[in-house]
């Protein structure tokens, strides 16, 4: 008979052993070992069914190849490989009010609509809420089943009586278990909920849509074996201030994890952009001095992004460096190169340095259209509207070359732009004559470095 020893688990991540800590040695969370009673034995070994038997992987067939089912927007299809796996659990993360719920609910419309049976489930909102964004996205479906429920056992319930072909959670913090202590959202509760939902779709081949909240830091609530637990991860991301919204797959057992899908919000729900690549440019007919055309890389997804830059003389002892949508530390780097290799005189002026369309722009190959753009602000000197630029630079003023180039000049050649400088146009000073050059009349129209 196996016998009772004192076992200490971590409540946040699921850390055991058999000694207390203060902090735990996992996931350095203070106050969160508790004690347990754990039974310790030798464990016997199982008799293997013949069904179950391990196999060489040579002689296994293609019985279990994976078969997505697409859910009729294309891109969050592209986002999940092809659509949603039989099975599978998917995880949609999100800061509030970015429009997960409102996702999920055209997801389960365009599921409903082809005649599949599907249960939503709100464990924030009442049925007629739910009902009140259906109607006002045209997510009516007769098939499409609501409820408001909060209790793990009698979602079950509703999952034995709809027999669905879809289920979705929204959302698994808020969904609580009498089998487990603890208030909703709490480590042991959102495990208890997570992985008896996941058992059950694992059991019957459903697919399971799970919405989870996010911590103030942007990771995911609750403990780190949620993300273990499910086959696809997920997260819905954007400015609340902007309507474009980007999903991108953190994690994906069925698909790739480079794509990027896009999607606008609008007053009648969520629409999805085929093409982003109109959205990232201003609509002016004439070239301005101080903008530059990025081809950034977003996935697998080439989009051209406009950078706008501004030079103002300032008699302040501190200059004032205002930068949105690139990093700070960067645009610092950049001014600190024109300056030491190009010649051009900086640190007595204001820089403004901001994207268009509210996109962020994090990637070191967008680096030659900031430092052109602030170029062009600096000497007041416009690029024409068919230059865009790649490339990397470096503290030398060298141009390096970046990931996906082929990709970047084809997208860029199939939107108009006949000019792309890259690492092949020298070191920075000869891009930054060469981009003028492109727009002078005659030679004496290129500034001098």
């Amino acid at each position: 008979m196996a016998r009772t020893t004192t076992a200490y688990t971590c409540t946040e991540c699921g850390w055991n052993g058999a000694k207390w800590y203060g902090q735990c040695p996992e996931c350095q969370a203070w106050g969160t070992i508790a004690e347990r009673g754990a039974p310790t034995g030798k464990v016997a070994a199982a008799r293997v069914p013949e069904s179950r038997a391990a196999r060489p992987i040579t002689q296994l067939g293609g019985e279990s190849r994976t078969v997505h089912r697409p859910t009729g927007i294309v891109e969050f299809d592209r986002v999940l490989g092809g659509g949603i796996v039989p099975g599978a659990a998917i995880l949609l993360s999100g800061e509030p009010g970015v429009g997960k719920s409102t996702l999920l609910l055209e997801v389960a419309s365009r599921i409903a609509q082809k005649g599949a049976r599907v249960l939503y489930v709100s464990a924030e909102e009442s049925t007629s809420q739910v009902r009140l964004r259906a109607e006002r996205t045209g997510a009516l479906q007769e098939t499409l089943y609501l409820a408001s429920e909060t209790d793990l056992a009698t979602i079950l319930g509703h999952i034995d009586e709809v027999a669905p072909q879809l289920l979705i959670v929204d959302s698994v913090q808020t969904v609580a278990s009498a089998l487990s202590d603890g208030s909703p959202g709490q480590p042991a509760q959102v495990r208890e909920v997570s992985g008896a939902l996941i058992r059950i779709a694992k059991e019957r081949d459903l697919p399971l849509l799970l919405v989870g909240h996010v911590t103030k830091d942007g990771s995911i609530a609750g403990p780190r074996l949620l993300e273990h637990l499910v086959d696809v991860v997920c997260s819905f991301e954007g400015d609340r201030q902007t309507a474009l919204r980007f999903v991108r797959a953190l994690k994906n057992r069925y698909g790739p994890t480079d794509e990027v899908g896009c999607f606008e919000m609008t007053g009648d729900g969520i629409a999805e952009v085929a093409d982003p690549s109109g959205l990232f440019l201003s609509r002016g007919a004439t070239p301005v001095s101080g903008t530059c055309v990025a081809i950034a890389l977003e996935g697998r997804r080439a989009l051209p992004v406009e950078v706008q830059a501004l030079i103002v003389q300032t008699q302040a002892p501190q200059p004032r460096r205002v930068v949105n949508g690139v990093e700070a530390s960067r645009v610092a780097m950049l001014l600190a190169v024109l300056e030491r290799r190009c010649g051009i005189q900086l640190s007595g002026s204001d820089v403004y340095v901001s994207t268009v369309g509210g996109i962020r722009l994090t990637e070191p190959g967008a680096d030659l259209a900031i430092a052109l753009a602030i170029a062009s602000a600096a000497r007041d000197k416009s690029l024409p509207h068919t230059l865009a630029a790649v490339g990397e630079i470096s503290l030398a003023g060298e141009i390096r070359p970046v990931a996906a180039a082929k990709q970047r000049h084809a997208e860029g050649r199939r939107l108009g732009y006949s000019t792309i400088l890259d690492a092949e146009d020298g070191p920075l000073r000869e891009a930054i004559r060469r981009g003028f050059a492109e727009a002078a009349d005659e030679p004496r129209d290129i500034p001098d470095f």
